[in-house]
């Protein structure tokens, strides 16, 4: 969970996806989570299970975001889910024990209703202001920490986290970082990766 990418084609530019995951992948990134709001369930599990071979053959775990039915038919490592889509409860229930889920939350009382629920991870955010996602909330330093200090699985920061800012998160007890456009904006996936993996195990103090 220390430096989690999370896809988005509108960064595409001369690239597929798959070449962009697997720069990402070469230059460190340790989970890979697939997010597609705009294809239909047949050409998203079609990528879906190409990227999950790249992944696998790296041996960092493969998230699918929101999509049970795809995560299930494509044998995911995990799903993740935001509060806004099918229950943290309901999920593990489709999914069984046997596939991570990771929830999104805001609140310690969310983290802690999603731990309850069967959640295996936390994403918690936007810390900073992101494009990526306008509608979303600012979280508070304070309350990351607290979330933290509230769950024992682990805790992955997301929004508007780049380069300028990991290191503002030492200190909170998070386990790593979330990424989109920091990762799949850069000209160079695979060096920028780099730098953004050693920032966050400087961050969590994991070098």
């Amino acid at each position: 969970m220390l430096l989690y990418a999370v896809t988005d084609r509108a960064w595409l530019k001369d690239q597929t996806l798959y070449q962009q995951v697997e720069a990402a992948l070469k230059g460190g990134v340790t989970c890979v989570q697939l997010r597609e709001k705009e294809l239909d369930d047949e050409a998203f599990l079609s990528e879906a299970l190409e990227i999950s071979a790249l992944c696998r053959r790296y041996g960092v775990p493969f998230f699918i975001n929101d999509n049970v039915g795809v995560a299930i038919k494509c044998k995911a490592d995990g799903i993740h889910v935001g509060q806004d889509d099918m229950s943290a409860s309901d999920v593990r229930r489709l999914v069984g024990d046997g596939m991570m889920l990771g929830v999104s939350v805001h609140t310690v009382q969310e983290a802690l209703e999603a731990v309850k629920a069967g959640a295996d991870c936390l994403g918690v955010g936007a810390m900073f202001s992101t494009s990526t996602k306008a509608d979303a909330d600012v979280v508070a330093m304070k309350d990351l920490k607290d979330i933290c200090d509230a769950v024992d699985v682990p805790v992955v920061a997301i929004g508007g986290l780049g380069k300028h800012n990991i290191l503002q998160l030492a200190g909170t007890g998070v386990d790593g970082v979330a990424l989109v456009s920091a990762i799949f904006s850069a000209d160079d996936i695979e060096s920028e990766c780099r730098e953004l993996r050693r920032l966050s195990e400087e961050m969590t103090g994991n070098q």
